[in-house]
């Protein structure tokens, strides 16, 4: 066959296999409806990376191949925006959103003004403009004026078209050059894994799914971003910094048509009394959404009435924002209970005299850690101020002391076993959580079943969170290892499980007994131990055994293991139970060893840091290559680092380091180091 013609087949063939992805993209993280399965769509993606390994010069900038790529930035761009990105005035009672009514009515000399309502999405304001169809920018509000860019981690963002068929753009009436506003925000469910995977790797946890989506969007490392799940919802837009549709409601309409994912929950209204309506019924209903909203905003629908209202020197005439005031309570402490999470971690919990809160009785409240009971200095028969803000759990915010409400009597005290199961509790030191490090804890079962379940870690398709809910409920498994005692009978008792489907789930649990070492150590949850941590430890153990019965200081000695990652190891091998757990999963078959890494000792004792592009090899190439011969590589230049590698413009890392007198040296030097 002629080269031209098989490069035009696969030149089709790539085309439609981005086509066909681009519309399963669209139906499972816009409409949420999707239409094949997790497997049968990474086997889309596996066959379109594969074409494009094969054929690297036909990979185009918006291939969902690229949405993650490149090695982390040394820094953010500012950049202008076409239009002013201006905050909104606040409204906390419907008397100050009836009088902002009547200052708009009066503005416009209208006796009626027609507003649309839409939910005040707690997340990160963004700018997204479009070239060509094509996602060419991101810029992050910033003070308004100027904002920053972050189009790489933008990208990551499965929600967030990286180019917009031309069909759609017709159908909605817009140009190929636009730009659209809208809000980056961390579902709830996104939020809550993140934590949890968090509390495994021992860092501290996001006060709340806002910071974590804007912490998320301000990494350098796109690849972090990627990682945090985050959602893209458009609210507006733009062509050439102006408005373009007639209303409010018109864009909305249209961005829906062109592709991008928007709020469903929206309306127009007649008036301020409408508006006050649609306010009051989310209000009850905000806590069903999948996300967390502060409030409703209310804009004026026609776009020419926007235009002549104008602004004032901060904000918008013609929209504002109606907060929800966070609902509080007085009641008092009955007792202190103690529940343990899904990662093991111990929760006191203030069994409270039931109190109406905005609605709803509440009869419980977080007390959060024994570190926030003394700085409350809370005691059992304590009367105290409980608080619902925004849609998160109740939780006592006050101790009130006065001659009507006098002090309890009794301290609370954490147990000394895990209420669920008996095993150990820990604190390690400087933390301010007690935990149970028992991986068979009931308490723990569900989370630890899906994490060892997950395509990172053993990979077995179909074991989500139905099914594991099934098996839990009925019994069927009491730990991990009962996974591999499964059997066909035992799955078709289970609701809409049919032969095939059970026998796929078999299959895979089967096929997972062949996964690495490195694996399995990741799969048993221990905390402070991701996934790189697992890799390094199974390269320098080679054997689980081995691992098991490593002392602290043997612990150490591998590379990113310091003194808490050794003593969390520890503790969760001086758990009997997890010794019983390893037994079974070994006799099950699961990969117990692995190859031992040797490594190099030529830059022991050294830590260098990396700035600029290295001409050769990547960083993390680079970052490999120093630690297989006994190096550290640091990502901050201090008086402790022993060589700055340069590549093509180095960013502030080089000033740095000459400032401190830190040794500068090239790529060509670091391969004569690595050679010595």
């Amino acid at each position: 066959m002629p080269t031209a013609i098989r490069a035009g087949a696969v030149q089709r063939e790539l085309e439609a296999l981005r086509e066909q992805i681009r519309r399963h993209e669209r139906l499972y993280y816009v409409l949420d409806q999707p239409e094949i399965s997790d497997a049968e769509f990474d086997a889309l993606m596996n066959r379109l990376k594969g074409l494009e390994k094969q054929h690297p010069d036909l990979i185009t900038p918006d291939s969902p191949t690229q949405r993650v790529g490149g090695a982390p930035r040394e820094g953010f761009v500012k950049v202008a925006h076409s239009a002013p990105m201006l905050s909104l005035d606040n409204a906390y009672s419907y008397e100050e959103l009836r009088a902002w009514d009547r200052r708009v009515r009066e503005l416009a000399g209208a006796d009626q003004i027609e507003y649309v309502c839409e939910l005040k999405l707690d997340g990160l304001s963004m700018a997204v403009r479009y070239a060509g169809r094509h996602l060419q920018l991101g810029v992050t509000r910033g003070d308004g004026s100027v904002g920053e860019e972050v189009t790489a981690n933008l990208r990551t963002i499965p929600s967030l078209p990286l180019s917009i068929p031309a069909a759609q753009l017709n159908s909605a009436k817009l140009p190929h050059d636009f730009e659209v506003r809208g809000e980056v925000l961390m579902p709830t469910r996104s939020f809550e894994r993140m934590n949890e995977e968090r509390d495994r790797q021992g860092l501290p946890r996001f006060a709340n799914p806002r910071n974590a989506a804007a912490g998320a969007v301000r990494v350098l490392d796109p690849n972090i971003t990627a990682q945090r799940r985050l959602d893209f919802y458009a609210y507006f837009v733009l062509v050439r910094g102006n408005y373009f549709f007639s209303t409010h409601s018109a864009s909305l309409q249209a961005l829906a048509t062109a592709g991008f994912k928007v709020n469903p929950n929206w309306k127009s209204v007649h008036d301020i009394a409408e508006a006050i309506e649609f306010i009051s019924g989310w209000e009850q209903r905000r806590q069903s959404l999948p996300y967390e909203i502060d409030g409703i905003v209310i804009k004026v629908n026609g776009l020419r009435a926007q235009q002549e209202l104008g602004f004032t020197g901060k904000a918008p005439r013609w929209a504002i924002a109606y907060k929800y005031a966070a609902r509080a309570g007085l009641t008092r402490i009955e007792d202190v209970l103690v529940q343990v999470g899904r990662t093991g971690k111990l929760t006191p919990v203030a069994a409270l005299s039931p109190v109406s809160i905005g609605g709803t009785t509440v009869t419980r409240a977080t007390l959060h850690n024994m570190d926030e009971i003394a700085r409350l200095g809370a005691r059992i028969g304590d009367w105290v101020q409980v608080e619902r803000g925004g849609d998160v759990i109740p939780k006592v915010v006050k101790v009130i002391h006065d001659a009507e409400h006098p002090r309890g009597t009794r301290d609370f005290q954490m147990p000394a076993r895990c209420p669920e199961c008996g095993g150990n509790i820990v604190r390690g030191d400087g933390e301010a959580d007690h935990r149970c490090v028992n991986a068979s804890c009931p308490a723990k079962l569900r989370e630890t079943i899906l994490h060892f379940a997950s395509r990172g870690v053993m990979n077995i398709d179909g074991m989500g969170e139905a099914l594991v809910g099934q098996l839990l409920e009925r019994k069927m498994v009491r730990d991990v290892a009962d996974l591999y005692s499964l059997t066909l009978d035992d799955l078709l008792k289970l609701e809409r499980m049919g032969e095939k489907s059970a026998a796929n789930v078999l299959a895979e649990i089967e096929r997972s007994k062949q996964l690495p070492l490195e694996r399995v150590i990741y799969g048993l949850g221990i905390r402070m131990v991701g996934e790189r941590t697992a890799g390094l430890l199974a390269a320098h153990f080679g054997s689980m055994d081995e691992l098991m019965i490593a002392g602290a200081e043997q612990l150490q000695q591998v590379p990113e293991v310091g003194p808490r990652v050794s003593e969390s190891i520890r503790e969760f091998f001086d758990e009997p139970g997890n010794h019983r757990l390893i037994e079974r999963l070994k006799a099950a078959g699961l990969q117990m060893r692995g190859p031992k890494k040797q490594r190099g000792t030529a830059l022991a004792g050294k830590t260098f840091v990396l700035t600029g592009t290295l001409a050769r090899r990547t960083r993390e190439d680079a970052k490999a290559l120093i630690e297989a011969a006994g190096g550290k590589v640091s990502g901050s230049v201090s008086k402790k680092t022993t060589y700055v590698v340069a590549g093509a413009d180095p960013g502030s890392k080089l000033e740095k380091a000459r400032e401190l007198g830190v040794q500068v040296i090239t790529e060509k030097e670091l391969e004569g180091l690595l050679n010595c």
